[in-house]
């Protein structure tokens, strides 16, 4: 998959990163944040650092100057393995992390590579992470029309990510609203009819040549002030291509480039709203398959990764929630071996616990960790083998809006399965349209019910078969 062609993926797997930077922090100025653009040579950069190292030196604090120069001796040994910076450059954070309070600090280091070309070479220590260069690289690249018009003129421009560029301006030549002396008041008013249609042929014609030429343009923004860019939007005067790309009209104060700026300024609120309808529409697809029980559709994490195997995933559907890592454990004394699947935050845990445990078949405590992946990571690098497409649902859809698209989909498709089960808390239970995994803990959107079995069953309002689960493993069913 090239750097060029982002996909979904790859743009999630970069923010739970960046996610994850973000909440390190150390003590004093102990982190170190290094990026190198493409065309720097690895032994400059090496030079660089062996300098930032003796300068590290002077520092007063004993404790200070050692995790400095530590992590700065870190991020050299990573720079080592890299016979050049690869050709979007090279990020590298390394630092002292406390692990549980002062005195518990351990050095961790960070390599990552970018999706695209950076352009900055920074070195830097502080008390965290310097990941904001990396953030922009997440805004939105896709390629936006913008066209501002009213009566008197109008102004067509491009917005990718935070490039913008007025690429055309058009002066109307329409008359005024009051007519000139001698004219009757209808025959002026058919003059500027026929002048108006006129201008909006003109900027139709504009706006066809300037962005049906854009090979990346997800959609186009129509503004203005009063009624003219209702009247233009409703005729014929853009090319069927771009009509259906046209994702919002809003009013706006002034035309030309002051009017261009302010749709500008509004973008974010627009785009996000273009990014919810997306999401919206894909969940509803999969929704459709498995209400219709097409066999178009699958969910689990055994099932999906059988899918995505024999290369029969197009679309492979993440939640930004899913924060869940898989361990491979092997016994050395008999080659015993399973997986285990739990939440992130349990991991470290669960690894201390197989200090006392047994091997089930000899017996030995010799029990121990081979492997440690993030089931995003893995289903992700499975997709990109399949060549699936991928797209997430962003975690901020919750509460009412959760219950009107659970509750919308029930009305239309009443005989839809779902998957009812415990959550942690005693005596809540959680009702879920779609899950991640195959034990029943991740999913997109949920509406919690407090109380116990019976009195869920009696108060729920879905005409739908419900399959349940308890946190024990029983399984059963029951209609409602």
């Amino acid at each position: 998959m090239s750097n060029a062609k982002r996909t979904s993926l790859q743009r999630f797997r970069l923010k739970r990163a960046l996610d994850t930077l973000a909440h390190k922090e150390g003590r004093g100025t102990e982190l170190v944040s290094l990026y190198v653009p493409p065309g720097r040579q690895v032994s400059d950069v090496v030079t660089t650092l062996k300098q930032e190292r003796g300068t590290a030196s002077n520092i007063k604090s004993d404790t200070t100057r050692k995790n400095v120069q530590d992590a700065i001796t870190k991020v050299m040994q990573r720079l080592k393995l890299f016979r050049g910076i690869p050709t979007n450059g090279l990020v590298i954070f390394s630092g002292a992390i406390p692990q549980n309070g002062p005195g518990s600090e351990r050095i961790e280091t960070y390599v990552i590579d970018p999706p695209e070309p950076i352009h900055i070479w920074l070195y830097r220590c502080d008390n965290r992470f310097h990941t904001e260069h990396l953030r922009d690289l997440l805004k939105e690249k896709e390629t936006y029309g913008i066209l501002v018009i009213d009566a008197t003129a109008s102004a067509l421009a491009t917005l990718e990510g935070n490039r913008l560029q007025v690429v055309k301006e058009v002066t109307s030549g329409v008359a005024g609203k009051h007519r000139a002396g001698g004219q009757s008041a209808r025959r002026f008013e058919r003059l500027r009819e026929a002048q108006l249609l006129s201008y909006f042929k003109r900027v139709g014609q504009h706006a066809n040549k300037a962005f049906l030429s854009l090979p990346n343009l997800k959609g186009l923004i129509i503004g203005g002030p009063g009624f003219t860019k209702n009247e233009f939007e409703k005729g014929d005067f853009l090319n069927y291509q771009l009509k259906e790309k046209i994702i919002d009209t809003i009013d706006t104060a002034y035309v030309g480039e002051q009017g261009v700026q302010e749709i500008v300024d509004e973008a974010p609120d627009i785009l996000q709203k273009v990014r919810y309808v997306e999401e919206k529409r894909i969940m509803q697809q999969f929704l459709y398959e498995i209400g219709h029980d097409t066999g178009l559709a699958t969910y689990g994490e055994e099932e999906v990764k059988r899918s995505l195997n024999i290369g029969a995933v197009k679309t492979l559907i993440l939640s930004e929630d899913l924060d869940l890592v898989g361990a491979t454990v092997k016994c050395t004394n008999c080659n015993y071996q399973k997986q285990e699947t739990m939440q992130s935050q349990a991991f470290l845990a669960y690894e201390q616990s197989l200090a006392g445990q047994s091997c089930p078949e000899c017996k030995t405590q010799t029990l121990n960790l081979t492997e440690t992946k993030e089931i995003i990571d893995d289903l992700a690098e499975l997709a990109e083998q399949a060549g699936a497409s991928g797209g997430h649902i962003r975690s901020n859809r919750r509460g009412t809006d959760a219950e009107e698209i659970l509750r919308r989909h029930s009305r239309s498709s009443p005989l839809q399965t779902f998957k009812l089960v415990f959550c942690n808390e005693p005596d809540i239970w959680v009702v879920s349209y779609f899950f991640t995994a195959s034990f029943l803990r991740q999913d997109f959107d949920r509406v919690y019910f407090t109380g116990s079995r019976d009195t869920f069953l009696s108060q729920i309002e879905i005409a739908s078969v419900l399959v349940c689960a308890s946190e024990d493993g029983n399984i059963f069913d029951g209609s409602v």
